[in-house]
């Protein structure tokens, strides 16, 4: 009995996970499941998020000191090809597709003999409503970014 009581509990936080596109903590799948009034300790949720990245289900993204592991739903997305820009004041993650970041990252590749992970890689900066608007927002030409 106990095994199916945890099998639906890893069913609910995947469940969560693939309704929300964006990166989510340990707290937001928390209190994402007692507003469902489901049971669940921290730990188990840590267990299940261990099993869906190792079958591949899921990823791990760690976005600075102290501020732990964000997990995102990867299924058919293709998450795993883009940039990540991090603002440090409120926090927020933004998914980047970029020509001019692709271009960078083959010359690294091409005159450099390095592979850049684009899916594990954070910019940090300040977005533009953390700045009170000072950041030029006018969008990039060859930038498709989404939140």
């Amino acid at each position: 009995m106990r095994s199916e009581y945890s099998t639906k509990q890893r069913s609910a936080i995947l469940d969560f996970l693939k309704e929300n596109s964006t990166h989510v903590s340990i707290s937001d799948i928390l209190f994402h499941l007692k507003e469902k009034n489901i049971k669940i300790s921290v730990a188990t949720i840590y267990r299940a998020l261990e099993r869906f990245e190792s079958e591949g289900i899921i990823r791990k993204m760690v976005v600075g000191q102290g501020t732990g592991a964000c997990y995102q739903y990867v299924g058919s997305s293709s998450c795993m090809e883009h940039f990540h820009l991090k603002c440090i004041r409120c926090g927020r993650l933004i998914h980047l597709s970029c020509e001019f970041l692709e271009s960078m990252q083959n010359h690294i590749q091409r005159e450099h003999r390095f592979s850049i992970s684009s899916g594990r890689t954070v910019i940090y900066g300040t977005c533009s409503e953390c700045s009170d608007g000072k950041i030029d927002t006018a969008p990039c030409e060859n930038c498709h970014s989404h939140k």
